[in-house]
């Protein structure tokens, strides 16, 4: 019996310990309960780069509808920039063309105390770039649901690089660009605005689940 115990325990404390290595918080900076698994290393050093060009505007295609309950999923984009804005003089411009996301995502910026830095717009997100009239330091694509169908998958790939090119010349020399949701089959949603931007003088930087590019010049990730 007791051999049996010991196998019990072992194999609980091998569970466990499975947990913790595959949990890859953002702590200090959030809460260390928040996992952000595929996305923490890319949400890094994206931040970093922010802090080097003293990044203020911060826009966002497809809020965050989870809120944190969706770290481990969507990312909650949303609310890792509000945070970052918060403590650093920035703002963050969130956009989403879904009435029930934007409500969602809104309920939790006020839950972080976060109305100061973060707007939640509800609008087509090709209008709203299109419209913007600031220079943008950070850009983080994330819009239009991708899916196993490949129609769906074809629309969310045009999408994205539509939005890119609407918002093209507000993006400055130092501009900092996250695309999300680009380790999917065909390509993900960042399949063809990363290909226009490698051939428009724009480098990688991260190449994951997320892609992180700047522009070809861009000297502080070399540091």
């Amino acid at each position: 019996m007791d051999w049996f115990i010991g196998i019990l325990a072992i194999g609980v404390f091998a569970f466990f310990l499975g947990k913790f290595i595959k949990h890859k918080s953002l702590y200090p900076f959030m809460p260390f309960r928040y996992d952000f698994r595929k996305r923490r290393g890319s949400f890094l050093k994206a931040m970093d780069l922010m802090n080097a060009i003293n990044a203020n505007i911060i826009i966002e295609t497809g809020t965050s509808r989870e809120g944190l309950r969706g770290t481990k999923s969507n990312g909650a984009a949303t609310i890792v920039f509000g945070k970052w804005a918060q403590e650093n003089n920035a703002f963050v411009h969130s956009v989403d063309i879904s009435e029930e996301s934007c409500r969602n995502a809104q309920q939790e910026v006020d839950n972080q105390n976060l109305n100061k830095v973060v707007k939640i717009h509800h609008s087509d997100s090709l209008i709203f770039l299109d419209e913007f009239n600031d220079k943008v330091d950070l850009l983080y694509l994330d819009s239009y649901d991708y899916s196993s169908d490949v129609e769906v998958q074809k629309k969310s790939q045009e999408h994205h690089l539509l939005e890119f090119k609407a918002i093209e010349d507000k993006l400055h020399e130092n501009s900092v660009v996250l695309i999300d949701d680009c380790d999917l089959p065909n390509g993900g949603k960042g399949k063809l605005v990363i290909a226009y931007m490698v051939k428009n003088g724009w480098r990688i930087v991260i190449d994951a689940y997320q892609v992180l590019l700047v522009r070809e010049d861009f000297a502080f990730d070399k540091a």
